[in-house]
């Protein structure tokens, strides 16, 4: 059963590294800087994206739901290409950010819709999702090593060739995303009952968010891990820019970065929350760790504190995802998801501005306290979601349910 899992997931884990193979990200901050950016304008070009991806995110949810999630994935590629294109082409700020656009739009078709479309493709081959948490952490790690991979070649081009020409030599990897998903299948649960009216489908997936009262505190904690990892993705570069590191520093670091995607994804579902002592651990080593990023000037302990915190962030990330979908059912999954990360990019927007604006005004060092303030809610979610009874906790939701719900 596990091997067929594995077989049939195969080319989505493929199209995953491919896409994930980004030359341009470790040295993006370069290139914006080259073209006229400031800690300022990277805040708003990272507002700019956020204020789009609600927009899409829930809309493209429910297009996936009721069309075909892997459709909606190979749009999101789509997405991906023309904004890279744009951004390799773009010598002022202002196109820069028409590219980030199509970014966000990347941003907002693939995220929720790859965690539904794992969850149903291993709830369909084993019929429970015990295995879920394992198999996106395999989809996280490839992209991981990809990333890596990428972003230590990327540094390496862009010394040689520029940073500009990293952007176009990632278009080829995106393009064959796109080919490599017309030969995934996808899972059929969410066909499984009789096709709704469109805005009966809109009403259930608001419904299922805001009336379940017991999933809210869950929603809480998937906003706050998805607001520190975008910060940190975001934002984590200025501190090399702050202590005037080599350029060639900036590929290992992005490199370490995007790593935590992979070992983050092994680690969840190893990651014992409901025991006290693993999750003190936990909370106290994100804790003191976004401390560093406001106390100490040195580049390697700077370094380190960021790859912890997104490390644990990442397998949080995952273990939230798991609760989230074993709540809710497999007809309105992506939109769901979709929504509850519509949600954490808006948490993300006005953030995303005030945090540039003090880091230029005042230094990141003083802004990184905002990530501080930020990682201790994320511990103190932590320990309502865990504190609650197991009756308590949302449990799978059988399709009829949604029966119950219209």
């Amino acid at each position: 059963m596990t091997t067929n899992l594995r077989r049939r997931l195969l080319p989505l884990y493929t199209a995953a590294g491919l896409q994930g193979f980004m030359l341009w990200t470790p040295v993006e901050k370069l290139f914006m800087n080259e073209i006229g950016f400031d800690a300022a304008t990277v805040g708003i070009m990272a507002a700019a994206y956020s204020a789009l991806i609600p927009l899409v995110e829930v809309p493209s949810g429910m297009l996936a739901d009721r069309w075909s999630r892997r459709g909606v994935l190979m749009l999101a590629n789509a997405a991906l290409v023309v904004s890279v294109l744009i951004g390799g082409l773009s010598h002022s700020v202002v196109v820069y950010i028409i590219g980030a656009l199509g970014l966000g739009v990347y941003f907002a078709m693939y995220s929720g819709t790859t965690d539904a479309i794992v969850y149903d493709t291993v709830l369909e081959e084993t019929g429970s999702s015990d295995l879920f948490e394992r198999q996106l952490g395999r989809a996280r790690l490839v992209e991981s090593v990809a990333l890596v991979a990428s972003s230590l070649a990327g540094g390496a081009l862009a010394a040689q060739l520029g940073t500009r020409a990293t952007y176009f030599l990632s278009l080829p990897f995106a393009v064959l995303a796109i080919l490599v998903l017309t030969r995934f299948r996808e899972p059929s649960l969410h066909r499984t009952t009789e096709r709704t009216p469109l805005r009966a489908h809109v009403a259930v997936t608001f419904r299922t968010v805001a009336s379940r009262g017991r999933l809210l505190p869950v929603v809480l904690l998937a906003v706050l891990t998805a607001l520190v990892m975008s910060v940190l993705f975001e934002f984590g570069p200025l501190w090399l820019v702050a202590l005037a590191a080599e350029p060639v520093v900036y590929g290992p670091f992005w490199a370490a970065m995007v790593a935590t995607l992979g070992i983050g994804g092994l680690l969840a579902g190893r990651l014992r929350l409901d025991r006290p002592i693993a999750l003190a651990a936990v909370i106290a080593t994100m804790t003191i760790s976004s401390v560093v990023l406001t106390t100490t000037r040195n580049l390697f302990a700077v370094a380190v504190a960021q790859v912890v915190v997104m490390l644990l962030t990442v397998a949080l990330g995952i273990h939230v995802a798991r609760l989230l979908h074993d709540a809710v059912p497999s007809t309105v999954r992506t939109g769901v998801a979709s929504g509850v990360s519509a949600f954490s990019w808006l948490a993300f927007l006005p953030f995303a501005l005030v945090f540039g604006f003090v880091s230029r005004e005042y230094g990141v060092y003083t802004a990184g306290w905002m990530i501080t303030g930020v990682v201790a809610l994320t511990g103190a979610a932590l320990v309502a979601v865990a504190r609650r009874p197991a009756a308590s906790v949302p449990g799978p939701v059988e399709e009829p349910a949604l029966i119950a719900v219209h």
